[in-house]
């Protein structure tokens, strides 16, 4: 294969070769190159990586908490170590420009630090005679082996910063589904975590297909499932896995919405609407692809939001003057393009048009420039279905209630925005909106990891949100004790005292 790669899969702490006769092209999206060739595991396989997972459970989950996030302390310090590493590595197999590419190690980092928290958010609650002469305790213990199923386009924050810290700071161990389009930095990051002194077994890594994930599903040794990717497979997997009894967490899809007032300042709104919507190229659940505004605000908005996205530079993601780089590979570009026409089909106005631009010297290079299409009206496809690119799109209306209809009515709710100086509708905004993470004059409401990722209706499957107090209760389970001890006089009795629950 040249120089090309032949990846394998991570299992007990060390890299084997899988025996799969089927492997899939990964690519450096700036150029069209293709750097490695990922397996898909096969069914022994992907077992051999739960079996693993479930024989270091009894040692990682006996191991104290205080000594299980001491890794934790060493693997922060090894990520910070590795930065610029891990960067090039994302901007590599991904297409995130520099910037966004490190911000993506980071958000690794911030959720390995969240999950160092694990000894106090542990901690579970008690009461002293909670009927007389009896104590009750509630303690938080770990469940065993959960299956992260990754997506592309985080390949550092999801599955290093969301999944893995969390679960196995609170006890578990974890197999991974990396994605197969970019599956090295999660496979590298597993590396250092055994640097830092992680137990072999603890995590494990696999790539494959979805027939081969159907077993984490059903698997009696899983005992819960962490998802992010699309509404459909979401929507199959919370219900296949909640059927077999499995905790699950889906996040899904989205079609995030900003409602611009007409006290809105023009250029600032603008900058941070661009941001918002072409940043990572659009892929991610947290994009900006729709902006409701006011009609009398809304030529001088949108000339504003034209005039900027001109002006972003489309190129190679590791080249640190990128303002914006390609999508991850061939087969989205097609995606993406197909929705432009469809949106063209649809009669929306497209006032810019991202699908031929050239990058000098990478003209065989992903790349999709910003597109902007205008007067999107109900029931047109491209203003309701998620396109996952950078793509934008305009719907006018007269005021704050019809805007916020125009979002409601939309069945994905990650986010929403709103761009006001008015007190009083932002706060009626935060109230009355369907949307689980809510920006006031903030393009991308992504909270940091002390809350919840907080999706709602089809961005979202499941009782418990990742990140925040809810992770921690998604990977532990309560076990109430209830303890009365006898004094002497009623064990000379010997006379047994049955609670019968009552208080």
């Amino acid at each position: 294969m040249g120089d090309v790669k032949k990846l394998g899969y991570y299992v007990n702490g060390v890299f084997k070769e899988s025996k799969t006769e089927r492997y899939t092209d990964a690519c450096n999206p700036s150029t069209g190159e293709i750097t490695a060739k990922v397996p898909c595991c096969t069914s022994e396989e992907v077992e051999e990586a739960i079996a693993a997972a479930k024989a270091a459970f009894p040692g990682w989950s006996g191991t104290p908490v205080i000594k299980r996030v001491q890794i934790l302390y060493k693997l922060r310090d090894l990520l910070i170590a590795h930065m610029d590493e891990l960067t090039e590595l994302v901007a590599r197999e991904n297409g995130k420009a520099w910037v966004e590419a490190e911000g993506d190690v980071l958000k690794a980092k911030e959720g390995t630090e969240q999950a160092i928290s694990a000894p106090s958010l542990m901690m579970g609650e008690s009461l002293m005679d909670a009927s007389s002469g009896f104590d009750t305790v509630m303690y938080r213990e770990p469940m065993g082996v959960f299956a992260g199923i990754v997506p592309f386009n985080f390949p550092a924050m999801i599955p290093m910063g969301w999944m893995t810290p969390m679960c196995i700071a609170c006890g578990n161990t974890i197999v991974i589904k990396a994605a197969t389009f970019t599956p090295q930095t999660c496979m590298r990051i597993a590396e250092l975590y055994k640097e830092a002194g992680l137990p072999d077994g603890v995590i494990n890594i696999v790539t494959c297909s979805r027939n081969e994930a159907e077993m984490f599903l059903q698997h009696p040794d899983i005992k819960g499932i962490t998802f992010v990717g699309s509404t459909e497979v979401g929507l199959h997997i919370y219900s296949t896995a909640a059927a077999n009894g499995k905790r699950v967490q889906a996040l899904c899809e989205a079609k995030n919405h900003a409602l611009v007032l007409n006290d809105a300042p023009i250029e600032r709104t603008a900058a941070g609407i661009i941001n918002a919507a072409f940043g990572c190229a659009g892929e991610r659940c947290m994009a900006l692809p729709v902006v409701v505004v006011q009609e009398d605000i809304a030529d001088d908005l949108v000339h504003a939001i034209v005039e900027k996205a001109r002006e972003i530079k489309v190129g190679p993601a590791y080249d640190k003057t990128t303002g914006m780089g390609p999508v991850v590979n061939e087969g989205h570009k097609k995606f993406v393009t197909n929705w432009i026409e469809k949106g063209i089909e649809e009669g929306a106005e497209l006032i810019l048009d991202g699908r031929d631009i050239q990058v000098p010297g990478y003209e065989n290079g992903y790349y999709v420039g910003p597109t902007i299409f205008d007067h999107v009206k109900p029931g047109m496809t491209i203003g309701d279905r998620e396109v996952f690119g950078p793509v934008l799109c305009i719907k006018r209306v007269k005021d704050f209630d019809e805007g916020l209809a125009v979002m409601n009515a939309n069945p994905y709710a990650n986010g929403s925005v709103i761009f006001t100086q008015s007190g009083h509708y932002a706060r009626e905004f935060a109230r009355r909106t369907d949307g689980g993470m809510v920006g006031v004059n903030v393009g991308i409401p992504v909270p940091v990891g002390m809350f919840p990722f907080n999706g709602h209706k089809k961005s979202f499957f499941g009782d418990l949100h990742c990140l925040g107090k809810d992770g921690y209760r998604f990977y532990t389970e309560g076990k109430v004790v209830t303890t009365r001890w006898f004094d002497e006089e009623e064990k000379k009795a010997k006379t047994v005292s049955t609670w019968d629950g009552t208080i």
